[in-house]
């Protein structure tokens, strides 16, 4: 993934990005030019809701990478690569959540390797975006609980995360591929206005569902693409329970960072 660096125009908003991560390789303490390791451009894709961004870089050798961020130069929070076998690797995708929209956030983005070598970036900014309005009513999904899945990689995975309200948690599966599929029972009957399947993927390229089905209380309702755009019904269902089932994806440990369910009672 070679991309050139610079400014990145992401959601509508002018970020500049650097990187520090830790390397296997070094073998004396000291501060090191990110330059290194970096192998193309950094990408800070901000989620549409302004609640989460991801920093998306690839490097020239296996290194683990943080990142912390806050309101302010005090930091507070922290994000580590998402990487199901743990360990250093070469794509990079740390998420930070529990942004507020329309807000102004510092970041360093650093690491160290096993002799103490510090990979380190300066203090940057960006901004959240003002959170977008979908008109499909309040996500109505924490109201329900998972009564079932396909499999569950881990408990670290469990399918529970696909419908907990955090952007920095997931369900994963054990390698179903287009066979993933869970059901929500929303206790009960609800007006469905709409929904969004927002994929998890794996920086091989992997895990990712472009495409699923849905089922309301038997009833499937059709194929829609997968993401954190929300798909609006042509017309309000009623309904309860709701399978959603993988159609086409990428194969591999696919599953769903968070799936929204809009409606009202």
């Amino acid at each position: 993934m070679m991309k050139p660096r610079g400014v990145l125009l992401v959601a509508g908003v002018a970020l500049v990005a650097l990187v520090g991560c830790s390397s296997t390789g070094s073998s004396s303490a000291a501060i090191a030019d990110i330059d290194l390791v970096l192998a193309g451009a950094i990408d800070i894709v901000v989620d549409p809701s302004g609640t989460a961004a991801t920093v998306d870089v690839d490097t020239t050798i296996p290194v683990a990478c943080s990142v912390i961020y806050g309101t302010d130069d005090s930091f507070g929070s922290i994000a580590v690569d998402d990487d199901m076998s743990g360990g250093a690797h070469q794509d990079h995708g740390p998420r930070l959540t529990g942004l507020t929209p329309d807000t102004e956030y510092s970041y360093i983005l650093q690491g160290s390797d096993a002799a103490g070598v510090i990979y380190r970036s300066d203090v940057m900014t960006f901004r959240t975006p003002v959170a977008i309005e979908t008109g499909l009513g309040a996500n109505i999904a924490s109201f329900g609980a998972v009564t079932g899945a396909s499999s569950e990689f881990s408990d670290a995975f469990a399918a529970s995360m696909a419908i907990d309200g955090d952007l920095g948690t997931e369900w994963s599966t054990a390698g179903d591929g287009d066979d993933a599929w869970i059901e929500i029972d929303l206790g009960a009957d609800h007006r469905i206005s709409g929904f969004a399947f927002r994929t998890r993927e794996m920086g091989d390229g992997t895990a990712i569902t472009e495409t699923f089905t849905v089922a309301i209380d038997g009833a499937s309702i059709g194929t829609f693409p997968a993401g954190s755009t929300p798909v609006a019904l042509t017309e309000p269902v009623v309904g309860r329970v709701l399978r959603f089932d993988a159609d086409r994806t990428s194969g591999g440990n696919t599953g769903a960072v968070e799936i929204e369910i809009f409606g009202t009672d």
